[in-house]
């Protein structure tokens, strides 16, 4: 069996699988440093993708405190507002009284004390039926006319 094959065939035959051996492994070793590279590159854009998805993320978590800060102080400024109109209304109640006492007949003093009655509906209308929703984004057209009649800025002909 061994002298079918001369030496020189065989060795012809191992230096062709050697070669095609050392092409294949070569083929193989530049295939896996590719895909090495593009795994690197991969991690990197993976990591680049956190350090972004931790940045929204804590521009998220700002962005909520930030606007419950915002609707509290919204709220403390609303309730001091309420407050210091409830204030101006009792002082104009009470320079209403002296000026009942010292002008009772006067139409000016009237006029004042139907201004306070007004006023004091509208507050209490306020405090009850005033829907911030409604105000900031009205359903329907404002009619800046009619409102200035109501508030009694503006008269019936004008």
């Amino acid at each position: 069996m061994f002298g079918m094959y001369k030496r020189r065939d065989v060795q012809a035959l191992v230096r062709r699988l050697r070669a095609e051996y050392d092409g294949a492994l070569k083929a193989q070793q530049e295939a896996a440093e590719a895909l090495k590279a593009e795994n690197r590159a991969l991690a990197a854009r993976v990591s680049e993708l956190e350090q972004a998805r931790a940045s929204v993320a804590d521009a998220l978590v700002h962005a909520v405190e930030e606007g419950a800060r915002i609707k509290d102080e919204g709220a403390r400024a609303a309730e001091n507002e309420r407050k210091e109109l409830a204030l101006l209304v009792e002082k104009c109640r009470l320079l209403l009284g002296r000026l009942s006492q010292k002008y009772p007949d006067e139409a000016d003093t009237k006029a004042l004390a139907a201004f306070l009655e007004a006023l004091g509906e509208t507050s209490e209308e306020e405090e009850d039926g005033l829907d911030m929703e409604e105000v900031l984004a009205p359903k329907q057209p404002l009619d800046l006319g009619k409102l200035c009649k109501d508030l009694g800025l503006m008269e019936e002909g004008e």
